[in-house]
């Protein structure tokens, strides 16, 4: 094999392939970095309240709205409310705009904004379930694994499904509010 100056044709097809190869790994690298950017990981009431989801980063953030819980500006269109897993897990809501004509108390609801270092959520946008069956797959996991954690523990009966595992909730709040009275 004989070492020496490289022929000039050659030399134009190696810069050329390095060229391509660095604005190849450049593109990835910004691809990379436009999609870490984009990600809105989902997190429970539990993980929310046992400080899991990060602080500071945009965030999905669901469970249902806590009955009696919302509270409305009277000056503005800042709304305030309590999310909860139907369990011990809850969180406080600030939200400054329109909220869904289907958002109530007791229904199921996924907000994307930022949770602070005080664990308050900051909510960019609100969205609620759209008919009385349908709920959020993420709304309706996190209940379920509420339920399933109660249930192991022997406090709450089985239900077959997340929308009557909410009814079922509201039901016994009901029951115990109408026991407590005398």
């Amino acid at each position: 094999m004989k070492f020496g100056k490289m022929k000039t044709h050659r030399r134009n097809q190696l810069i050329l392939v390095v060229l391509l190869l660095a604005a190849a790994g450049g593109g990835v690298g910004m691809t990379l970095m436009a999609l870490n950017e984009n990600i809105n990981l989902f997190y429970s009431p539990a993980q929310i309240a046992d400080g899991d989801a990060p602080t500071g980063t945009l965030i999905r953030a669901g469970g249902m709205v806590k009955e009696g819980s919302v509270v409305r500006s009277g000056t503005d269109l800042r709304v305030s409310f309590v999310v909860s897993d139907l369990q011990s897990a809850e969180y406080t809501v600030h939200y400054d705009g329109i909220l869904p004509d289907l958002f109530r108390e007791g229904q199921g609801v996924i907000a994307r904004g930022e949770l602070r270092d005080d664990g308050e959520f900051m909510a960019q946008e609100v969205l609620a379930k759209h008919d009385e069956n349908y709920m959020p797959p993420e709304v309706a996991d996190v209940i379920n694994e509420a339920h399933a954690r109660s249930r192991a523990a022997g406090a709450v009966p089985q239900v077959e499904n997340a929308a009557s595992a909410a009814s079922a909730a509201s039901a016994a709040s009901v029951e115990s509010t109408v026991d407590a009275t005398p």
